[in-house]
């Protein structure tokens, strides 16, 4: 599938006393865990944003799928929420993807911030509208996080510095250096999206995979199937993140070095990114050198552009 490259868009980094609105894209969640993420937020000076509708239930839905997406719509439109961050992950992103208003998204960059699930946003809003998003903790997973992950979260969205992730215990799978912009996220998610108008494209890009309770063959099966469907033509690079409950991490890395044995490309493995306790931001579609020799991931520029009063 053939996808015309938008302009890359930043949104406005954050400063103390913004307010984050947070969304439920997808499943409904646990009070408790939500509670404490909340608390995160609040103790590293932001304010929150909590809509009643929030707390709503329908099946494994937090809500109805026009509720769900109505939500996304309106806190990018809302000119007093400065980031927006998802509550969980789970299931259910995919079913708003044709319901989001992506001119207004567009023309409203904010931080938007989730994974798992959430990753079908992420890559959407990227291909969508060049929305550099933010890969990182949901707001259930952030009370329970480390600080690396805590401090990852603050520091992207932040600071005015270009990001650099040294993963010193990481392992080559494929020597080499590539540039383009980072995409990515949880790999089952990516997959359904094949043949959809949603379809990600990651020519000349530098992909970061991650996932969570798939055994091996289903890991090589999603894999086979992108590869098959066109998805890594003219990929740049490849970041293996964390695998939780897929199996021995080893074959993980041999699948992916069988699958990509006739690429040029350099693969790297051993990044903190996904449903460990570890899960470090990773901005979306910001432009970014892999050095797997070295293993580092260094971004070209800070992931958020100057505020404009």
């Amino acid at each position: 599938m053939k996808v015309k490259k938008l302009k890359t868009i930043k949104p406005p980094r954050l400063k103390q006393g913004d307010t984050i609105g947070i969304v439920a894209p997808a499943s409904h969640f646990d009070l408790e865990k939500f509670n404490r993420g909340i608390a995160v937020l609040e103790s590293m000076g932001f304010n929150t944003s909590v809509p009643e509708k929030l707390f709503t239930k329908k099946g494994y839905f937090a809500g109805s799928d026009l509720e769900r997406a109505e939500s996304v719509n309106g806190y990018f439109a809302d000119t007093s929420i400065k980031a927006i961050m998802c509550a969980r992950g789970g299931y259910g992103s995919i079913r708003i993807l044709s319901l989001l208003d992506y001119k207004t998204i567009q023309k409203n960059p904010k931080i938007f911030i989730g994974f798992s699930d959430i990753s079908a946003l992420l890559s959407t809003m990227y291909l969508k509208c060049g929305l550099v998003t933010f890969h990182g903790p949901t707001v259930t997973t952030l009370g329970n996080s480390d600080n690396r992950t805590k401090d990852s979260l603050l520091s992207m969205i932040t600071s005015v510095e270009k990001p650099e992730i040294a993963m010193k215990s990481g392992i080559t799978i494929q020597p080499g250096s590539a540039s383009g912009p980072v995409l990515g996220g949880n790999l089952n998610t990516l997959c359904h999206l094949l043949g959809t108008r949603f379809q990600p494209d990651f020519k000349d890009c530098i992909l970061f995979l991650e996932d969570r309770g798939e055994a091996p063959y289903k890991i090589d099966r999603m894999l086979s199937q992108m590869k098959l469907a066109g998805c890594f033509n003219g990929l740049a690079g490849l970041i293996l993140g964390n695998f939780e409950d897929c199996g021995d991490t080893d074959d993980i890395i041999r699948i992916a070095g069988d699958i990509f044995k006739d690429d040029k490309i350099p693969m790297l493995a051993g990044l903190a990114v996904g449903h460990g306790k570890r899960n470090i931001t990773i901005p979306t579609g910001l432009n970014a050198t892999l050095n797997a020799d070295l293993k580092v991931l260094a971004f070209h520029e800070p992931a958020t552009s100057d505020i404009v009063k």
